[in-house]
């Protein structure tokens, strides 16, 4: 009796887990892959972009890779620039915040070789550039953590402070900075 119910029982099961695994998911016998999904989006990672000043991109210490703060760039390289709330809307400075994961990607690739290599998004402070009534940091901010758990599932959820500063470098509108648990 219960061999035949088992079938049913299990559909039943995974239907109330909103599982929806098919042939040739992101997911591979219980290991998300990191590098499928980026392809899987259609996402080309810009080169990694040189530090501005006396400084390196990343540093390890462990298991621990801290990624210094990086700004939202366009393809062409140039800055997006400008105040969220008064020059720039949130959903352009989330989309911004978007510009910076895909930078921060960009130097986890060349650092580590292989995204799948990333064991855990820990921690994250990102930045906003705007004026001192601004209170919508975290929608702006969403941007670069919805990217990590699109690009990374549930090693991409992490830690995150997102605050207002009265003006960020070159006058970038976004400024982000990570800590990524890397697999040893």
């Amino acid at each position: 009796m219960i061999k035949k119910m088992f079938p049913i029982l299990l559909c039943i099961v995974l239907a109330s887990c909103n599982f929806s695994y098919k042939e040739g998911d992101t997911v591979n016998d219980g290991y998300w892959d990191a590098e499928k999904k980026i392809k899987e989006m259609g996402i080309t990672l810009p080169n990694p972009s040189a530090p501005v000043a006396n400084y390196v991109n990343a540093v390890r210490t462990g298991n621990l890779l801290f990624l210094a703060g990086k700004g939202p760039s366009e393809a062409d390289g140039t800055y997006i620039t400008g105040k969220v709330g008064s020059d720039l809307t949130i959903e352009e400075g989330r989309e911004a915040a978007r510009l910076v994961g895909l930078a921060q990607l960009a130097v986890l690739k060349a650092e580590l070789g292989d995204l799948n290599k990333v064991k855990r998004i820990v921690k994250v402070l990102g930045m906003v550039n705007c004026d001192s009534d601004f209170k919508d940091q975290p929608q702006v901010i969403n941007g670069f953590s919805d990217l990590m758990v699109e690009v990374f599932g549930e090693k991409g959820k992490h830690a995150r402070s997102a605050v207002g500063m009265n003006a960020l470098p070159m006058d970038i509108s976004v400024e982000i900075e990570l800590i990524v648990e890397i697999e040893e």
